[in-house]
């Protein structure tokens, strides 16, 4: 750990459609957090994801409340309205874009992703940008690494491995709407409030 009023502020970008975000999503922030010395994880839930157009997703309100239950409880973790509020579909080169004015100058971001997501990078919207604007932190989970995609010569990746913990979305849309328990999958304060606003009755798309 370094002297932290001798280097710019170090903030942590995960986002996600979040439908509904998970314990596996909180460990992966929280390692971040820790190997990279970051000073705050902001969570970004996307209003709407352009790479989900087929797909149905729930409300980003509910999305947003859910994600805001899931990280009350840890003093780095904040929340972002960023893409809720912007119209149109979400872009990560949108978000750190208004991330970036949102923290000034003196912030080094750290863009989370999985680590099985950076093959895809080189297909999102102003990817050189995207690249100038953060440094990647890339999560490896189980069954799910890096692989050996070559980036631009001025991409900037970190590799962060996590412990191992098997749960996704889309698990627990389909052990709602199969009437299985999703604790411990997700915060209690999640499962409550898709409990009590009745979502995932009927099962949804993917991750």
């Amino acid at each position: 750990m370094g002297d932290k009023g001798s280097r710019p502020r170090r903030v942590g970008v995960m986002g996600g459609t979040f439908d509904p975000i998970h314990n596996g999503h909180l460990v992966a922030a929280a390692e971040v957090a820790d190997r990279c010395d970051l000073d705050e994880v902001v969570f970004v839930p996307t209003g709407q994801p352009w790479h989900k157009a087929d797909t149905t997703v729930s409300d980003a309100e509910h999305r947003y409340a859910m994600t805001l239950l899931a990280t009350a409880s840890h003093p780095r973790f904040r929340v972002s309205r960023v893409d809720v509020d912007r119209p149109g579909p979400t872009y990560s080169v949108d978000t750190l874009r208004d991330l970036g004015r949102k923290y000034g100058p003196g912030v080094r971001l750290f863009f989370i992703i999985g680590a099985d997501t950076v093959e895809t990078v080189l297909t999102w919207k102003a990817v050189d940008e995207v690249f100038s604007l953060a440094t990647f932190a890339a999560v490896n989970r189980t069954g799910h690494r890096r692989g050996a995609t070559r980036l631009p010569a001025h991409a900037e990746v970190v590799t962060v491995d996590m412990p191992g913990i098997d749960v996704s979305s889309t698990d627990c849309r389909e052990r709602v709407a199969q009437g299985r328990p999703i604790w411990f999958l997700t915060p209690d304060e999640v499962v409550r409030y898709i409990d009590k606003h009745g979502l995932y009755r009927a099962t949804v798309g993917s991750e």
